[in-house]
C-alpha cells in the first residue's frame, strides 16, 4: 500500500555560502505547542548564537579526515534527518548502525542518546561520530589523528576564529564549546506542522475523534493509544494495538523505562538485547514521495511500515524462550510474546494514522539547511565584532595610521593571519603565513573609511587594532 501526501512545500533561496550574523535564525523562540512537555534541554538551552555555530559545524566536512564528511551527510534534511541507506559511509568505512533521525530529537523525556544508549547526553552524543574511525576518523587510533588535531585544523578556518569569539567571546575552539553548539543546532530543529498537530489543536483532547481526520486515521489513532486486551497465551482478543505505552503521544518519544523490543539482530549478525532507544515516530514518512524517510530500526530491518507492524502483530514467531524473556514486559504475556492478531484492515488504519505523523517544513526550512555554497566555501557577513574599542596591545605597532597606499606591520610576536574587516564587521581582506612579525599591507584599493585590523599570531596572541584609511 502507497500513500502519496501532497503538502505546499516552499523552498527558500538566499545567497549561497553565507550567515549573516547580525540577523540570525530565529533559534531560540519557536513556536512549540503548549501540548509539548518533554525537554531535554537541561542547562544547555538552545540560543541563536549557539545553534548558528551548530549549524555551520553540523554541515561542515571538515570535520572529518578527509573533508568527505559531515554530520549532514549521514542525516540529510530532505529525510527529516535521517539517511536513506541501510548504513551510511563514512571516511573509513560504513557506520555499524543505521542513521537514527535527527528530527525532534530535543522532545524526549530519554536523555540517552544512540540506539544502544551508551551516550548519557546529547552533548557526549554530537562529538562521538566525530571520534569514530570508521565515521569520522578523528579517533586517535589505528593511525588516526585525535581530537586536539581537529581543533588545531578548524582552528586555522578564519570562519571559526570569528564564530567561535561572536559566541563565547574569544576565539578558543573546544570540544566542549563544539559539543554545546552542536546539541544546540540539534534540539532546534522540530516539526509540529502535521496532520496530528493541527487536529489536536482543533480538539484539545487525543482520544476525540479529530475533525480533520479521515475516517481511517481517527480507527487508527484509537488503536494505537488503546491499550490491548490479551488472553492467557499472549493473544489480543480486545482493545486496541497498545503503542503509546512506549510511544507516547503528544510527543511520540520513546519511554525512557522501555526494554528491548525481539528486534535483536546486529549489522554484523550478533544477538543484542541492549537495544532500547528509539526516534520519534513522527516523521518516518517524507511528504514528496509518501515511502519512509530510511528503513526502520538500528539494523534497518524493515523496509516499510507493513513488515514494522508485522513485527509487533506477530511476536514470538522467530524468537528463543530466552529472547521472549528479554522483552519489553508490555511485548508479552508471562512466557508468552505478544500477537496482536491486527486485521488488514487495522493495520491500513494504523498506517494512515502514522503518515498522518508527517510534517512539511523541517524538510525545506532554511534555518537547519547547509550554510555552505556548493563548493564547501563559507562567508560570515554584518560581523558584529567591535571595531569602537578594539583590544590594544603595545606588542604590535602598525604605521602609518590614517594610511593613503601601505601599512607597515611589526610584531614582537609571531603571526600566521593579518584580516580587515570593515564596518559592518565584512571581511574584506585576509592574508596568511607560516609564520611572521614584519609584513607590509597594500590598501590602496580599499575605500576610504574605519577598517579593524586582527592580527592572529601563533598560541594565544591576538591583537585587534583600529585603521583609517583615507
Amino acid at each position: 500500500m502507497k500513500r502519496i501526501l501532497f503538502f505546499s512545500i516552499v523552498v527558500f533561496v538566499t545567497i549561497a555560502g553565507t550567515v549573516d550574523l547580525q540577523n540570525l535564525f530565529d533559534y531560540e523562540d519557536q513556536n512549540i505547542p503548549s501540548y509539548i512537555t518533554h525537554d531535554n534541554s537541561f542547562d544547555n538551552p538552545v540560543t541563536d548564537e549557539g545553534a548558528t555555530l551548530g549549524r555551520v559545524l553540523f554541515y561542515d566536512k571538515n570535520l572529518s579526515t578527509d573533508n568527505t564528511i559531515a554530520c549532514a551527510s549521514c542525516h540529510s534534511q530532505q529525510f527529516a534527518f535521517s539517511d536513506t541507506a541501510a548504513v551510511s559511509l563514512g571516511v573509513n568505512g560504513t557506520t555499524g548502525r543505521h542513521s537514527m533521525r535527527l528530527v525532534n530529537a530535543r522532545f524526549a523525556e530519554e536523555t540517552k542518546f544512540f540506539w544502544d544508549e551508551r551516550a548519557g547526553t546529547l552533548e557526549l552524543q554530537v562529538t562521538m561520530p566525530i571520534q569514530d574511525h570508521a565515521e569520522m576518523g578523528y579517533s586517535g587510533t589505528n593511525g588516526d589523528p585525535n581530537f586536539d588535531d581537529l581543533i588545531d585544523k578548524l582552528s586555522a578556518l578564519d570562519y571559526y576564529q570569528d564564530l567561535f569569539e561572536f559566541v563565547y567571546g574569544d576565539p578558543i575552539i573546544t570540544e566542549e564549546r563544539m559539543k554545546l553548539a552542536l546539541a544546540q543546532f540539534v534540539r532546534s530543529i522540530q516539526s509540529f506542522d502535521s496532520k496530528f498537530d493541527e487536529g489536536l489543536q482543533l480538539t484539545g483532547n487525543l482520544t476525540d475523534p479529530f475533525p480533520n481526520f479521515t475516517d481511517a486515521e481517527n480507527r487508527g489513532k484509537a488503536l494505537f493509544l488503546e491499550e490491548p486486551e490479551f488472553d492467557s497465551q499472549g493473544s489480543r482478543i480486545g482493545g486496541g494495538a497498545g503503542c503509546n505505552s512506549c510511544h507516547r503521544a503528544p510527543e511520540f518519544d520513546i519511554d525512557p523505562t522501555s526494554r528491548a523490543n525481539g528486534v535483536l539482530t546486529e549489522l554484523n549478525g550478533s544477538i543484542n538485547p541492549e537495544i532500547h532507544r528509539s526516534p520519534t515516530l513522527r516523521d518516518m514518512i517524507n511528504p514528496i514521495t509518501g515511502e519512509l524517510n530510511g528503513p526502520l530500526m538500528h539494523n534497518a530491518q524493515f523496509a516499510t511500515l507493513e513488515e514494522a507492524i508485522d513485527h509487533y502483530n506477530n511476536m514470538g514467531s522467530n524468537l528463543s524462550s530466552v529472547e521472549i524473556q528479554q522483552l519489553d514486559p508490555r511485548l508479552r504475556v508471562g512466557p508468552f510474546a505478544q500477537h496482536l492478531n491486527l486485521t488488514d484492515d487495522e493495520v491500513d488504519d494504523m498506517i494512515s494514522f502514522l503518515h498522518a505523523l508527517t510534517g512539511s517544513d523541517v524538510y525545506t526550512n532554511e534555518i537547519w539547511s547547509s550554510p555552505f555554497d556548493l563548493s564547501g566555501n563559507l562567508e560570515l557577513i554584518n560581523n558584529p565584532l567591535s571595531i569602537d574599542e578594539p583590544e590594544v596591545s603595545a606588542q604590535v605597532e602598525f604605521y602609518p595610521n590614517p594610511a593613503v597606499d601601505f601599512i607597515n606591520i611589526e610584531s614582537l610576536f609571531a603571526f600566521r593571519r593579518i584580516s580587515l574587516l570593515d564596518q559592518n564587521g565584512a571581511l574584506v581582506m585576509n592574508q596568511t603565513f607560516d609564520s611572521s612579525r614584519n609584513q607590509q599591507l597594500d590598501v590602496s584599493q580599499l575605500p576610504s573609511g574605519i577598517y579593524m585590523l586582527r592580527i592572529v599570531g601563533l598560541g594565544d596572541k591576538n591583537v585587534s587594532k583600529k585603521l583609517v584609511k583615507l
